[in-house]
């Protein structure tokens, strides 16, 4: 097969996970627009739509009755509501789940980043937008990497409506930031093209596939599907742009670590960790210390990586089954 046959196949795979009509969609029977932005299969399991906010298509995954209890899916870097795309069906009979993809991920609208403020406070502002106009204001938070200061930053503004936390490798401590953050450490510092150079290059291809693999305990299972999507979406043009934004924009995070420790010691809402603990970009050196501000913490540390639902996802929906049920 030709390098040019290689690419275009994987350009047809990763627009057919990501595009609000999906071939996950098709999979399960016909697929229905209902007129207002969103997309029903025919079992009505998931459901792929979008919100316009402040002009940009963000795009969402949502399923279970809204009735229920609801838990609100933040993602990490470099992925999308698709980290989420089996745990959702598993958790849907039971609860209401809404995934976003944020400004520049997944389905969701891409500015380019001098066209658009790309930091963690705009992102944790299209979220509370979205949460708005679906009328969702009592919700738990799965906060996963970014998800972490995108849900942290909601739950600042509004800690009442949060009714608990899902923490899988989503940090609030500087403990939890060791080795792999010092080339970010020196951007941070003094933001150039040569601090910027080992960043570039972790948003090539080895550096999304070490992502999905490191740390795992059958590196073979994962379905390379995850990092071939995922790199076409970093491979658009002026996508590395944005993300040195929000790598730069990480070190904001920081300075509200004490404040988010400070709210959770006021507002003590339940917790469940699953973290895996052989993550080195989060490592379990992160996880330990939200036992010193939160009375009600169930932890459990998983023998697998960074995005551990890939290894470890039966085991995680069983444990927020058991944690949901005791809210």
């Amino acid at each position: 097969m030709s390098l040019i046959t290689r690419t275009l196949s994987a350009a047809v795979l990763a627009t057919a996970l990501t595009l609000p009509i999906a071939s996950t969609a098709n999979a399960a029977g016909q697929t229905v627009r209902d007129g207002h932005g969103t997309y029903h299969t025919q079992d009505q399991s998931v459901r792929f739509g979008y919100e316009i906010i402040d002009g940009l298509k963000i795009a969402y995954r949502e399923a279970g009755d809204p009735a229920k209890p609801t838990i609100l899916l933040l993602h990490g870097f470099p992925t999308s509501s698709h980290m989420f795309r089996t745990l959702i069906p598993d958790l849907a009979r039971d609860y209401h789940l809404i995934a976003p993809d944020y400004p520049g991920f997944g389905a969701s609208d891409m500015p380019q980043a001098d066209q658009y403020d790309y930091t963690f406070d705009a992102l944790a502002g299209v979220v509370e937008t979205l949460l708005e106009r679906k009328g969702i204001d009592r919700y738990a938070l799965y906060l996963m990497d970014y998800g972490a200061p995108v849900g942290y930053r909601i739950f600042a503004k509004a800690p009442e409506k949060v009714t608990g936390f899902i923490i899988q490798n989503g940090n609030a401590y500087e403990e939890g930031l060791r080795e792999f953050w010092d080339p970010l450490r020196a951007y941070w510092a003094d933001p150039n093209e040569e601090t910027a150079a080992p960043l570039r290059a972790f948003l090539g291809i080895e550096g999304t596939k070490w992502q999905f693999t490191h740390g795992n305990r059958y590196p073979e299972a994962i379905s390379p599907d995850n990092f071939w999507h995922v790199q076409y979406l970093l491979d658009r043009p002026g996508n590395q742009e944005i993300q040195l934004e929000l790598f730069y924009d990480y070190g904001s995070n920081l300075a509200e670590y004490p404040k988010w420790q400070a709210l959770f010691r006021e507002h003590q809402p339940p917790a469940l960790i699953v973290w895996g603990k052989n993550d080195h970009i989060f490592p379990a050196d992160g996880a330990y210390p939200y036992q010193r501000d939160l009375n009600n913490v169930e932890f459990h540390l998983l023998d697998t990586g960074h995005f551990a639902l890939e290894e470890d996802g039966a085991r995680i929906a069983d444990e927020i089954h058991d944690f949901m049920g005791r809210l």
